[in-house]
């Protein structure tokens, strides 16, 4: 049986984000919320989704994640909360370091234990392809978020609260991915690609909702959900955004890959496939695979020992003309 929902008092952290205005709105449409509150510390990105989006049960609360007595409050007979606030950028996480851990990893701690305190059922945290076999200080601020909200649910005990991560790649149409980059560029004639053998995981903003709303209907507790979702070369997705642009090969940066993971060979042996996602079991003692191994009717098929679900190995890859679509 999946959780129904309707009618429930949802919460989003981060909730001013591409992401979070996407989910907003799928809210509002189609589940009808008794209270829709937005989390987020920017009052002047709150004010601007406030212009485009309003309901009678939506709130805009200001906070921060680090701040553990604010999140608290705003937690305050909340039944979902949906944790996709973080510190996102590489270059300025290497640069910034402990202000990376205090949002990505304290802001983690602060969430699960405000959840735990105020009965919230269900938690779900959004992650990246990053934090599998991190190289960078962001992926592995991500890592240890999901760590922490795996534990999460030991930390709990008897309590109802259930913790659950969803992991995927990178976001067609988000502020942060490099598409807005490309597109500026087209008019400078050039665009920089830091190597042409680099590859990268794609999902779009609708179907990264999709998947956490979906997560959150069919989660026990204590997985990490990974979307099976295409794979595009660099140099292919600047010639689509920039077909009549030059590329000019800059050099990978630091904390960059050349191919992101999402499934690490380490995590094969707690791992299952369905037809379109993967899930990577908790190692509790109370994890039961032939209770815990099925949802919505389907059962999972174990991986083999040392698969890895990477970016240049992908099954499933992004046309030029499948991308336009995504774009739009």
């Amino acid at each position: 049986m999946t959780y129904d929902l309707h009618g429930k008092s949802i919460l989003v952290t981060g909730g001013t984000g591409s992401f979070g205005k996407k989910f907003v709105r799928r809210m509002l449409d189609e589940y009808e919320p008794s209270r829709l509150i937005v989390f987020s510390r920017d009052e002047l990105k709150q004010f601007e989704m406030a212009q485009e989006i309003s309901h009678p049960n939506l709130r805009y609360f200001i906070g921060d994640v680090r701040d553990a007595d604010r999140l608290r409050r705003a937690f305050k007979g909340i039944e979902v909360v949906v944790h996709a606030a973080a510190m996102k950028q590489v270059p300025t996480a290497e640069y910034n370091p402990i202000e990376c851990i205090r949002t990505n990893v304290l802001g983690a701690e602060n969430v699960i234990n405000a959840a735990i305190d105020e009965g919230v059922e269900r938690v779900i945290a959004l992650s990246t392809d990053k934090a599998a076999n991190p190289i960078n200080l962001y992926g592995a601020t991500k890592l240890c978020s999901d760590k922490l909200f795996v534990a999460g649910n030991a930390l709990a005990g008897s309590a109802t609260t259930r913790f659950a991560v969803v992991r995927y790649g990178n976001v067609v149409g988000s502020r942060g991915s490099v598409i807005p980059f490309f597109k500026a560029r087209r008019e400078l004639g050039s665009v920089p690609i830091t190597d042409e053998r680099m590859t990268r995981f794609w999902i779009t903003l609708e179907q990264g909702v999709d998947f956490v709303v979906q997560s959150l209907q069919r989660m026990h507790g204590g997985e990490v959900f990974v979307p099976k979702i295409p794979s595009m070369k660099i140099t292919d997705l600047a010639s689509a955004i920039a077909p009549d642009c030059a590329q000019e090969i800059v050099g990978i940066r630091p904390g960059e890959k050349l191919h992101e993971v999402m499934v690490p060979a380490d995590e094969s042996l707690n791992t299952l496939e369905f037809d379109r996602y993967y899930v990577i079991q908790p190692s509790f003692h109370f994890w039961d695979p032939a209770v815990h191994g099925s949802y919505e009717g389907e059962a999972g098929r174990k991986v083999d020992y040392g698969y890895e679900y990477r970016s240049d190995t992908n099954d499933e890859w992004v046309t030029a003309e499948a991308l336009a679509q995504m774009i739009d």
